[in-house]
C-alpha cells in the first residue's frame, strides 16, 4: 500500500523547470514498503538518483546503503519524492519500536559499521524543498513516535522537525585540498611548526628501514588480504587499550568485506598500505567518491614505532600528499577530535547523532519542561548577578 502526500512548492535550480516564480511545482512523497525481493530494483533507482545528486557522500551511495540491505533493514520504509513525475528524493528508514532510523537498522550490532555524512538522497537543486518534505512524510507514518538520525549535518536535523530529545555533536575535521592547490601552497607549510617537527622526526625514524612509500590495493583479492592485515593491527591496538575496536562484532567484518567487494570494482575503495623498506607501518581503509576521500578506519604497527615513530600521523600525511598529487578535493578525517586529525586538518564540520520526538508526546513535554527549567534557572542567575 502507498500513502501519497503532496507539498506545493517552488523548486529552484532544476533544469527541467522554468524559473521558480513562474512555475510552482508539486513535490509528491510516496511512502512505500520494501520487500526483500525489491532491494535490487531499489538499488537501480538509487543509482539513477545518485547520478543526479549534488556531491552525495559515500554514505549516501547505494554502495554503502545497499550493502547487506536485506539483513540490515528488516522493517524497511522507503520515502520516494517526485516532482512532475521525476524522482527527486529517496530516504530509506528502518522501523523499530516506534522509531524510524535513517539508513540504519536500530540494532546496535547491525549498526556497528559507523555511518557518517548521512542524509536522504536528493536531486541537485531540490534540497531546500525535498528534504523537509521527506522528513515530514516520515512523521506521518502510523505508529512513528521518534526519528533517529545518525551522523547527519545540522540541516537534516532542522528539517526533521519535532523536538530534539537526545543529541550528540562531534567535530569532523577535513583538509580542503582544492583550496591548498588553488592557493599554490605547500600543504606541509600550512601546518603548525610542532606538527611539521613531529612529521619530520617520525619520517626520519621509519626511513632508517628504507624509503617511505604508499601503495593502493590493485585488485579485490589484494584489498581483502590487506583488509585482514588491517583488522589484525587495529584489533591489537584497541585490545591494549582495553577496548574491542571497530571490527570486533562478526557482522562488522561481514559488512566491510561485502562493502569492499562492492566498492573496489566501482573505484570507490582507497585501501592503502604505507611501508618503509620491507616493514609495513600501517594500512588505511578509505573510501573515495566525487573527489572526496573518507578516512574511515586504520591499522598501524606500533611494535616498531620506537620513541619517535608515529605511524598514524606518518601514514595519513603520506596519504594526503598522495591525494594532492592525484587531484582529490577533500581528505575527510570523519568524526572525532583526535589530536592527529586536528593537527593535519584545515577545516571542519559538525555531525550530529540525534533523536527527535513529537512535540506533544510525553517525551516532547519532558523536553519542553527541561527547556523551561533551564530558562528559569538562567533568569534567576541573571537576576542575582544584576
Amino acid at each position: 500500500r502507498r500513502r501519497i502526500f503532496t507539498l506545493p512548492s517552488p523548486l529552484r535550480g532544476i533544469s527541467f523547470f522554468a524559473a521558480w516564480h513562474e512555475v510552482p511545482a508539486t513535490v509528491r512523497v510516496q511512502v512505500e514498503p520494501v520487500t526483500v525481493g525489491s532491494f535490487a530494483e531499489l538499488g537501480q533507482a538509487w543509482r539513477r538518483l545518485e547520478a543526479a545528486a549534488r556531491e552525495p557522500s559515500f554514505f549516501q551511495s547505494w554502495t554503502w546503503v545497499g550493502c547487506l540491505a536485506e539483513e540490515r533493514y528488516d522493517q524497511p520504509v522507503l520515502l520516494r519524492a517526485e516532482a512532475n513525475g521525476v524522482p527527486v528524493g529517496l530516504a530509506l528508514f528502518n522501523r523499530r519500536r516506534g522509531r524510524l532510523h535513517l539508513a540504519e537498522s536500530g540494532q546496535e550490532s547491525l549498526d556497528s559499521p559507523f555511518i557518517e555524512h548521512n542524509a536522504p538522497l536528493l536531486a541537485a537543486g531540490t534540497e531546500g524543498v525535498v528534504l523537509p518534505a521527506l522528513m515530514q512524510a516520515a512523521w506521518r507514518q502510523r505508529g512513528v513516535r521518534r526519528l533517529v538520525l545518525g551522523g547527519v549535518r545540522p540541516a537534516v536535523l532542522q528539517a526533521a522537525g519535532g523536538l530534539t530529545f537526545r543529541e550528540r555533536s562531534q567535530v569532523a575535521p577535513f583538509i580542503d585540498l582544492a583550496a591548498i592547490r588553488a592557493d599554490g601552497h605547500d600543504w606541509l607549510a600550512t601546518l603548525s611548526a610542532n606538527t611539521r617537527y613531529q612529521l619530520r622526526r617520525s619520517a626520519r625514524h621509519f626511513a632508517q628501514a628504507g624509503p617511505l612509500r604508499v601503495d593502493r590495493a590493485a585488485s579485490l583479492e589484494e584489498a581483502l588480504r590487506w583488509f585482514d592485515a588491517l583488522v589484525a593491527l587495529h584489533g591489537a591496538t584497541w585490545r591494549q587499550r582495553g577496548l574491542p575496536g571497530a571490527f570486533a562484532h562478526p557482522f562488522a567484518l561481514r559488512f566491510h568485506r561485502g562493502l569492499i567487494e562492492r566498492a573496489q570494482p566501482r573505484g570507490e575503495l582507497d585501501l592503502l598500505r604505507v611501508s618503509a623498506g620491507g616493514e609495513v607501518l600501517g594500512y588505511l581503509y578509505n573510501f573515495l567518491l566525487g573527489g572526496r576521500i573518507y578516512a574511515y578506519q586504520s591499522g598501524f604497527d606500533y611494535a616498531h614505532a620506537g620513541r619517535h615513530g608515529k605511524p598514524g600521523l606518518t601514514c595519513h600525511a603520506i596519504a594526503v600528499e598522495h591525494a594532492l598529487a592525484e587531484g582529490a578535493v577533500i581528505y575527510d578525517f570523519l568524526a572525532g577530535a583526535a589530536r592527529y586529525k586536528l593537527s593535519l586538518s584545515n577545516a571542519s564540520v559538525s555531525l550530529l547523532w540525534a533523536e527527535t520526538v513529537r512535540p506533544w508526546s510525553i517525551p516532547g513535554l519532558l523536553v519542553r519542561a527541561r527547556g523551561l527549567a533551564r530558562g528559569l534557572t538562567g533568569g534567576l542567575a541573571g537576576a542575582r548577578l544584576g
